[in-house]
């Protein structure tokens, strides 16, 4: 997927929050610790640094939802990650994002309070999210 691509369907799976745009995704994948796993209508971007594998974003579009797409991403992802903790951070108002990490063993570990905007001037929290992982 293209660096416009992945903009475009990052818009239309967060209408609640700012798309990144092409050049933020160009940036991001032109780092040696950024991967992109994609499937057909999602795709989720992580980085790994030493031990840490961070969840950065996972976009479904909203035609493929409920389709398995996020699943499957997640199950690559996780899969392919050569570390020791995975980390992520969700708004919590994200409720199938918040289940599917839940199903694919991530906790709650803390918060930040009032941390994703929304379009009628309120914020809510974001959740961080970690599971440990088995080294290959």
């Amino acid at each position: 997927m293209t660096p416009q691509q992945l903009a475009a369907l990052h818009d239309a799976a967060f209408v609640l929050e700012r798309p990144w745009s092409a050049q933020e995704f160009e940036d991001l994948l032109s780092s040696p610790h950024v991967t992109l796993f994609a499937k057909p209508g999602g795709f989720a971007l992580i980085r790994s640094v030493a031990v840490e594998i961070e969840l950065l974003t996972l976009a479904v579009d909203p035609a493929h939802r409920r389709a398995g797409v996020a699943d499957q991403l997640m199950r690559d992802w996780m899969g392919a990650a050569m570390g020791e903790t995975a980390f992520l951070e969700v708004a919590t108002d994200n409720t199938a994002a918040r289940q599917l990490y839940t199903k694919h063993g991530f906790a709650e570990t803390s918060r930040r309070k009032r941390y994703y905007k929304r379009p009628n001037g309120s914020a809510v929290d974001a959740v961080l999210m970690t599971k440990a992982l088995t080294r290959r």
